[in-house]
């Protein structure tokens, strides 16, 4: 199997490749004991946390991922990975910067989402 970095960065560009053309799609990634904290809204279960991101008041968005760190997290394989960047959502000129960061666990051959935790950061004051 490949090393955790190579896997990071394989998910991450599957996973915002779907989430920006096909965001229906990403539930296959997530598990009933899964939970999403998006922007301070935590949501658990496979059906929730597509919904919450099915319901994004947004219907196109596009990620730049600027950094992406990974470690090994568990003796069984999981994987945390901590990605920022920037997205671009429809009917704005203006980028926002994101951070996101994901625990994936190992399930057969693969990996699954167990969590994942999104927020906005916005400029300093």
């Amino acid at each position: 199997m490949a090393d955790f970095n190579t896997i990071a960065q394989q998910f991450v560009e599957f996973y915002y490749n779907t989430f920006d053309t096909s965001r229906q799609n990403l539930s296959a990634l997530y598990r009933e004991h899964s939970m999403l904290t998006f922007e301070n809204a935590p949501v658990q279960g496979t059906v929730a946390i597509s919904d919450k991101l099915l319901n994004l008041p947004f219907a196109q968005v596009k990620h730049k991922v600027d950094t992406l760190d990974a470690q090994p997290s568990s003796e069984d394989g999981g994987i945390l990975v901590l990605v920022t960047g920037a997205l671009l959502v429809e009917g704005s000129d203006r980028p926002m910067s994101y951070t996101q960061a994901f625990q994936l666990r190992p399930e057969a051959g693969s990996y699954y989402v167990f969590n994942d935790v999104f927020r906005l950061v916005y400029p300093a004051a």
